[in-house]
């Protein structure tokens, strides 16, 4: 049962105005946030997160953080969600035909509930040919939803029988997958692309991120396939990479199912 604009309604009666801008132009953010024991994980940091990428486009608050926490634990209790996600949406609402926002929004907020995570197993990763991350962009700072170049790299991993893809950047250096935030292990120390290089702030990067001691710092393709370690991170999964275009990487494995267990987050 979804909470949509105050409330939990059922699915079958949720509406969406048909002049929704987050229907129409992808006019808005979100959040996935896990469940864990039937409790939103680093809560705080996703609103916070949400708070920031609201500010970057200019949509005022229609809820404080103490009424979106309600509505994640609402929707956690009515769904019967023991371990699983949230998906909390806000678009800037209702507005006239045309790229100008309103002057005076009314912000559609959304959360809704998913029993079961993704699988946690390695993954197999190719390198994105066809679309890129727009690392000049603030909105690839933000959790936007026009994910677009997101769907086109995912598609083409699917066509060439890959289960993601790394998305370069605009100057062709390693930004992120898909989907993921990325960490190679190189030359015996494991680095992660900046934000500044297209890569998004993610929650889980940030705890990755200080387990393994990694380094913020700009990867070359030519360093991608040579290291000897792949993991992806967001905020639902901690996986190795098995495979890179053709090669094997089987040295991530335990990696990943050693910070799992550090962070309380069983496969």
């Amino acid at each position: 049962m979804p909470w949509l604009n105050g409330r939990l309604i059922s699915a079958e009666a949720a509406r969406i105005d048909p002049a929704d801008r987050g229907f129409t132009l992808g006019d808005g953010l979100f959040e996935t946030i896990r469940v864990r024991d039937g409790a939103a994980v680093w809560l705080d940091r996703h609103l916070a997160r949400l708070a920031e990428g609201r500010a970057v486009l200019g949509i005022p608050a229609r809820f404080d953080d103490t009424v979106l926490a309600g509505a994640c634990a609402a929707v956690i209790a009515a769904e019967g969600i023991g371990a699983g996600a949230l998906r909390l949406t806000v678009s800037r609402g209702a507005g006239p035909r045309g790229v100008l926002p309103p002057a005076t929004p009314t912000p559609t907020v959304l959360v809704a509930g998913h029993a079961g995570l993704p699988p946690q197993g390695p993954v197999a990763l190719v390198v994105a040919r066809g679309t890129c991350r727009n690392q000049a962009s603030p909105l690839s700072r933000v959790k936007s939803l026009n994910y677009l170049d997101a769907v086109l790299a995912r598609r083409e991993a699917a066509e060439r029988g890959a289960d993601d893809a790394v998305m370069l950047n605009t100057a062709g250096r390693v930004a992120e997958t898909s989907i993921a935030n990325l960490f190679a292990r190189i030359d015996g120390a494991w680095v992660t692309p900046a934000v500044g290089e297209g890569a998004l702030p993610g929650i889980m990067r940030a705890e990755v991120m200080t387990r393994l001691g990694a380094v913020e710092r700009p990867i070359a393709v030519a360093e991608l396939q040579r290291a000897d370690a792949l993991l992806l991170t967001n905020a639902l999964s901690i996986r190795a990479v098995g495979r890179l275009e053709d090669r094997a990487l089987p040295a991530g494995t335990e990696t990943a199912a050693g910070v799992r267990r550090e962070l309380g987050l069983p496969d």
